[in-house]
């Protein structure tokens, strides 16, 4: 039996979600031990799952407390569109680009094969995958209501029997990857059911940190079939860290620099793929030129994300809310 815990803020998931963006600009930006662990790749890998599995919750809770569809599509737009709008526009204009690579980008299927996805905006991929899942749990809500939200364990499952059937552990393709945002339902499934809660609450506080570990582990590269279990390994770490979580991380989860940095997030996420591929990438520079060019990227990086995250995307999500909140009384009046 299930009950729907309603909550606006779970502060342990401040620290996730900072330590998911952090993990991704690290595995990008900084050199992880000699080339041959591939240490890049893990801490990448595993920033994406963190950052999906977080995403995966959050609209799942979303729509098992308020099935309202329309409501949750305008609150997801005006959260998501503005600012990769703005990152697409530009990008168009700095490529180049044809009115089809613009329109596939825009339209949020640019990371759909065959690929075409824009220079400086390759990361954009993951937005694509976030948004067809959007449209998907909307779909899926409309047609078959609140409860429809437990069918999200069983797509889980078929989409990793997806990526095994065809041989991908990693993957930028949304029906080879979106498992990793669907565990994250799973997740807020599982909390809030009271019984799976009981048993949660008696692992160790160490389990989460244990599971991370593991999770940095089946993302490297040579972990070869182990990395199916990368989306699982990062549910385990998030859920587990709902029940029980060592007191010394704890203080750094849920304290104020994890919850800024969790709040800029996703401006920093768009804006550092943008800035890396300009001349602060020093992608034509020396070992030494290359990674002293990293202090003003990661100054400038930092600064545009706050300004995106508190002027421009707090505006439009302002709004956003504005308009649901009408279009939920409207829907209550008819």
């Amino acid at each position: 039996m299930s009950e729907i815990r309603k909550t606006t803020h779970i502060p342990i998931l401040d620290g996730w979600r900072a330590l998911s963006i952090l993990f991704v600009l690290a595995g990008h930006w900084l050199p992880l031990g000699p080339a041959s662990w591939q240490a890049n790749a893990s801490v990448a890998a595993s920033g994406m799952a963190l950052f999906f599995c977080l995403s995966g919750f959050l609209i799942t809770q979303f729509l098992s407390a308020d099935p309202r569809v329309g409501v949750f599509l305008i609150k997801r737009i005006f959260r998501i569109v503005p600012l990769a709008w703005a990152a697409m526009a530009i990008l168009v204009i700095a490529n180049g680009a044809s009115l089809q690579t613009a329109m596939t980008n825009f339209m949020f299927f640019a990371n759909l094969p065959p690929a075409q996805l824009m220079a400086g905006g390759e990361h954009l991929w993951s937005l694509c995958v976030e948004m067809q899942f959007y449209i998907f749990m909307a779909l899926l809500v409309f047609l078959g209501g609140r409860k429809a939200v437990f069918l999200v364990p069983l797509f889980t499952i078929c989409v990793t029997l997806l990526r095994i059937h065809a041989g991908e552990t990693i993957s930028i393709v949304t029906w080879h990857r979106v498992d990793e945002i669907f565990v994250g339902g799973c997740v807020a499934l599982a909390w809030n059911n009271p019984a799976i809660g009981n048993f949660a609450r008696r692992l160790s506080p160490y389990a989460s940190p244990v599971l991370l570990l593991a999770l940095l582990l089946v993302s490297l590269p040579q972990a070869g079939d182990f990395g199916y279990l990368r989306p699982y390994v990062a549910g385990a770490a998030v859920f587990a860290s709902l029940h029980a979580f060592p007191q010394p991380l704890a203080r750094i989860w849920t304290g104020k620099i994890a919850r800024y940095i969790a709040q800029i997030s996703y401006a920093l996420y768009v804006v550092h793929g943008m800035l890396t591929a300009t001349m602060l990438g020093g992608h034509d520079a020396g070992k030494t030129e290359k990674y002293l060019l990293r202090i003003p990227l990661a100054l400038l990086t930092w600064a545009i994300s706050h300004i995106s995250t508190f002027y421009y995307e707090r505006a439009a999500t302002a709004l956003g809310h504005r308009l649901a909140a009408l279009a939920g009384n409207r829907g209550r009046a008819v």
